[in-house]
């Protein structure tokens, strides 16, 4: 039984993705690791970060997103389904350039893939998630936030990259699954302030013209506004091991609000999503009301 490792990035380096620390967590329970890597802007190093990781089971596939083209809304999807094309293994185990896992649950991992890999009713497994939300030390309990995604698929035909790289169908069906007891935590929102404008824009214009996104963000701050981090749970984990350092590197505390002075609203603070978010976790133990799933989940 294998497991190969897929994802996608471009601009991790000046977009401050955890990229490498991404790649790294999974490598132990990975026989390879195809890593689809779009030309960026000047100055990014971002390919040679990777090539610095110096593992051999690593697999730069160079892409070009080309220019802006308004009826191309799946960007993302091609750049996964390039990576995951090349992969060999019985299972491939996708992580976006902004997520890790931590290393206590890799045999948990390896383990699930083993006893399910003649289980040919099985097509992926479902991850649980944690959101990190400005800080290490800060996650979302929300409504507002998806709470588990599919992360491994079987290496079957016609699998493939659904809504821009969120989860994956086999020719638009969902897919059957089983759940994995592990957590992958998503960074995609802990950078500095600047660089998360940045990173926002960055996204827009992979779905907008530029003046489009020149319009959207011209009365927007240059940084972005956490809001207040008092009303989220604390962290009181760890974290996986190969964050280490970038957590240490962390610089912008003082531009985070602690006191609960800032008056930026985000959707998950909508009254709507923060009634929901109460009830689930008070009465439904976590689970969400009419929560969308994006999958078939099995008894297994």
């Amino acid at each position: 039984m294998k497991i190969s490792g897929f994802s996608f990035t471009r601009n991790a380096d000046s977009l401050y993705y955890p990229v490498v620390a991404s790649i790294r967590s999974i490598l132990p329970v990975c026989s390879e690791f195809n890593i689809a890597v779009g030309r960026g802007s000047e100055g990014d190093h971002t390919p040679e970060l990777i090539e610095g990781i110096g593992d051999p089971k690593i697999r730069i596939i160079d892409t070009d997103w080309g220019a802006f083209d308004p009826a191309d809304r799946h960007i993302f999807s091609r750049q996964t389904d390039l990576a995951l094309a090349a992969c060999t293994g019985d299972w491939c185990f996708y992580l976006q350039a902004d997520e890790v896992i931590h290393e206590r649950y890799l045999p948990v991992i390896q383990k699930r893939c083993e006893e399910l890999n003649d289980d040919p009713e099985v097509e992926g497994l479902l991850f649980s998630y944690k959101h990190f939300w400005g800080d290490f030390d800060h996650f979302h309990r929300s409504h507002r936030w998806y709470p588990e995604e599919i992360r491994i698929v079987r290496n079957r035909r016609n699998v493939g990259s659904w809504v821009d790289a969120q989860s994956f169908r086999i020719n638009g069906r969902k897919l059957r699954v089983a759940r994995v007891d592990a957590e992958v935590y998503h960074y995609g929102w802990v950078r500095p302030p600047s660089v998360m404008q940045n990173k926002n824009r960055a996204m827009e214009s992979a779905y907008h013209r530029g003046s489009e996104v020149d319009a959207m963000f011209s009365s927007r701050p240059p940084a972005y506004d956490y809001g207040p981090l008092t009303r989220l749970p604390v962290f009181r984990d760890t974290h996986p091991a190969v964050m280490r350092d970038w957590i240490a590197a962390m610089d912008w505390k003082d531009e985070l609000d602690y006191q609960g002075v800032s008056k930026a609203r985000h959707p998950h603070d909508w009254l709507k999503y923060r009634l929901l978010t109460f009830l689930e976790q008070r009465f439904l133990g976590g689970k969400q009301i009419g929560g969308f799933k994006n999958y078939r989940l099995l008894k297994r």
